[in-house]
């Protein structure tokens, strides 16, 4: 079981405002915090999940995944034997939610693990409300489905506990429009860092639950990655 985050941003760029350097705070250092702290706490377990977890932090994400596309055609682990992988890219620094955000909803069985796992945090899954932006075809998940692996990339929503209903609809859409790929992407102390540990254990319940499951999550019916998954573990089966 793969738990991906890219671990830079654009380096330094276009200056604005006088800053150069495009510190990536949300955009991924939330993501790389919440790979280093799933890891302690596999480590820490009593008992090892039933299957091993890869911890993986790709570089170049920006730069059309190039860090995850060299993995996934030159893998540590045979991709036959990856069980999938669980991307972890922007995650909720503003509030902690009572949504969880799926792009791609309904690809793989990756997504039912993942409504099983907000469940148990009093959470409901909702699809990605601008598919027509393609995220699930621009970050690190997506080079492994490509190669038939089933991915997921998901995260905090907008629905914001203690706050009025539009929120969290409002900051998310600040966000991108005044920090997302600029240099303003840094902490701030406004940060309510509950949503980071909300999500992070989200993810780590998710991984957790297809570690210890007896068979492997599958592309639904209709992707257009199940042609591929099925052709990679035929040929192993041969």
């Amino acid at each position: 079981m793969i738990y991906a985050a890219h671990w830079d941003h654009l380096g330094i760029g276009q200056p604005v405002n006088g800053d150069r350097i495009y510190h990536g705070a949300i955009d991924n250092a939330s993501g790389v915090g919440a790979l280093i702290e799933i890891g302690r706490t596999f480590a820490r377990m009593p008992v090892a999940p039933k299957r091993s977890i890869l911890l993986f932090a790709p570089t170049a994400e920006e730069a059309y995944v190039m860090g995850s596309s060299y993995y996934a055609l030159h893998p540590l682990y045979p991709l036959a034997r990856t069980l999938g992988v669980i991307n972890m890219d922007i995650l909720s620094v503003r509030c902690v939610t009572r949504d969880v955000i799926i792009t791609g909803f309904g690809q793989s069985d990756l997504d039912d693990y993942a409504l099983g796992a907000a469940a148990r945090q009093g959470r409901i899954v909702k699809a990605d409300p601008v598919p027509e932006s393609g995220f699930f075809y621009r970050s690190d998940h997506f080079p492994f489905a490509r190669q038939g692996v089933p991915g997921i990339w998901s995260w905090g929503g907008t629905d914001c506990v203690g706050k009025p209903p539009e929120w969290g609809v409002q900051a998310r859409a600040a966000y991108d429009r005044d920090d997302y790929h600029h240099p303003s992407d840094v902490v701030r102390p406004d940060w309510d860092v509950r949503g980071l540990g909300q999500d992070a254990t989200y993810f780590w319940m998710l991984g957790y639950d297809v570690a210890q499951a007896a068979a492997y999550p599958q592309w639904k019916p209709g992707s257009e990655f199940k042609a591929t998954r099925e052709a990679q573990l035929g040929a192993v089966a041969r």
